[in-house]
């Protein structure tokens, strides 16, 4: 039976309240800041960040699988999303401390941390949506959480570039203010308090769902349910496997969601990287991004249930191979790999240069495709299994989507670190696209027969 619209909102709010975390803490503030600014060089700051995702995503692989089958088991999803939440908001606060000279190591097991709890607690989440809606309806509301997940951490991006993050040359924020609350530029604080920001706003944002949202009766007692959901997990592993259609699907999107994950988490670093951009520049970029994508998904949420699931997640992926072709393609007075010979003359301002705006248009196709690709994958699972398996499958689509994500950072890393290219190692994320479009072709859909 699908849930009142209160509860469904509650459900929904939960991507507004998680997404900030991903937008300024992973990709386009606290990164770029931890690369830029607390390694001596940006490309032993890329491997390092790049070294730390991959990290979280092993755990995660490992773990995800296993805490879905334990909550089929408990029934309850939200005291598992409450504990993870303590985690995150917990390693989040101690970020503060991530002060230039203060080392690496550190930062790196909180942003860790933190990265494991958020996914654990998007595990839960995800599992909740089949028994919310009706089928017909879970790929819209699934773009439409998505999106309102981007315009969340749009607007807590805005807020930090125009008030909280200042250049370390001129002291001063994007609007050419001073920082709020006294914040030194020098230090990088207004970078740091967004690991902060976002525990607040992920606190607050969260309780809808606590309180209106419908989680599943209770189940077993927790020991019986870590014994029960171990044995499942082992069966399901199995079956997963008798279900072809489902197993090809799952294994296509290990491969491209670790592009995309990849793509996402260092796509801010790597543009610092390049083009030399400050915290203003990374954060406009970002903005424009989040607009971008919020549009995306709401176009999504039309032809996911036009088209379907699938003819979304193609067109997507499709589009995020071009840009990264597009983006690793272009630098300094050229684009497409020397092809395209761009004047290297600076205009002056933000994004002065004709390659930084050639940059800026292969991210609008980045925009555009990245909440929908997932998004999309989200709903598409969801049509192929029934609100009775939700937490054991989506435990192995999490797995799905981690299992190699420590792949595609290691590799990029490795071939920076290597090669001393962050171009080249980017370049590593188109091959994981790819690979996974090949295989998501000849998957149907949905994946497999509910009554299977």
């Amino acid at each position: 039976m699908a849930a009142s619209r209160r509860g469904i909102w509650g459900w929904m709010l939960f991507d507004w309240a998680a997404q900030p975390f991903f937008t300024v803490v992973t990709t386009f503030i606290f990164g770029p800041y931890f690369v830029s600014r607390m390694a001596s060089d940006p490309a032993i700051g890329q491997a390092a960040w790049g070294y730390g995702i991959a990290v979280s995503g092993l755990f995660i692989a490992v773990l995800s699988p296993v805490l879905g089958s334990i909550a089929d088991q408990t029934g309850r999803r939200k005291p598992w999303i409450g504990f993870f939440a303590i985690i995150k908001i917990f390693s989040l606060i101690m970020l503060w401390f991530a002060a230039p000279g203060s080392g690496l190591i550190v930062p790196l097991m909180f942003f860790s941390l933190a990265s494991i709890a958020a996914e654990f607690s998007i595990v839960f989440n995800d599992s909740m949506m089949p028994r919310l809606v009706a089928p017909k309806d879970i790929g819209r509301i699934s773009n439409m959480a998505w999106g309102l997940g981007y315009l969340g951490g749009m607007i807590v991006l805005i807020f930090v570039v125009a008030f909280m993050a200042a250049s370390p040359q001129t002291g001063k924020t994007m609007l050419g203010l001073a920082p709020i609350f006294g914040l030194d530029p020098a230090t990088g604080e207004g970078d740091r308090a967004t690991a902060p920001l976002s525990a607040l706003w992920y606190l607050v944002f969260i309780l809808p769902m606590f309180f209106f949202t419908p989680d599943g009766a209770r189940g077993l007692a927790a020991g019986k349910a870590v014994r029960v959901g171990l044995a499942e997990l082992k069966s399901t592993l199995s079956e997963v496997r008798q279900r072809p259609g489902l197993f090809r699907f799952l294994v296509g999107r290990m491969i491209y969601q670790d592009g995309v994950n990849a793509l996402i988490a260092l796509g801010g670093a790597f543009a610092a990287t390049m083009f030399g951009w400050a915290t203003a520049e990374i954060g406009i970029f970002g903005i424009i991004l989040n607009v971008v994508a919020i549009f995306g998904c709401l176009a999504a949420s039309k032809l996911d249930t036009m088209l379907g699931s699938k003819v979304v997640v193609v067109i997507s992926l499709v589009l995020l191979t071009i840009a990264t072709i597009g983006i690793v393609s272009t630098g300094p007075g050229f684009t497409l790999f020397g092809v395209v010979q761009l004047p290297g003359a600076d205009s002056g301002g933000l994004f002065g240069t004709p390659a930084e705006k050639a940059y800026i248009g292969f991210g609008l196709l980045i925009g555009i495709a990245f909440g929908p690709v997932q998004a999309s994958s989200r709903s598409y699972m969801a049509r192929s299994i029934s609100a009775d398996e939700a937490g054991r499958y989506f435990g192995i689509y999490a797995l799905s989507g981690r299992a190699t994500s420590f792949l595609a950072p290691f590799l990029v890393a490795t071939v920076t670190a290597l090669s001393g290219s962050p171009r080249l190692g980017m370049a590593m994320i188109i091959f994981f696209l790819l690979a996974g479009l090949a295989i998501l072709m000849r998957t149907p859909y949905p994946a497999a027969k509910i009554s299977a």
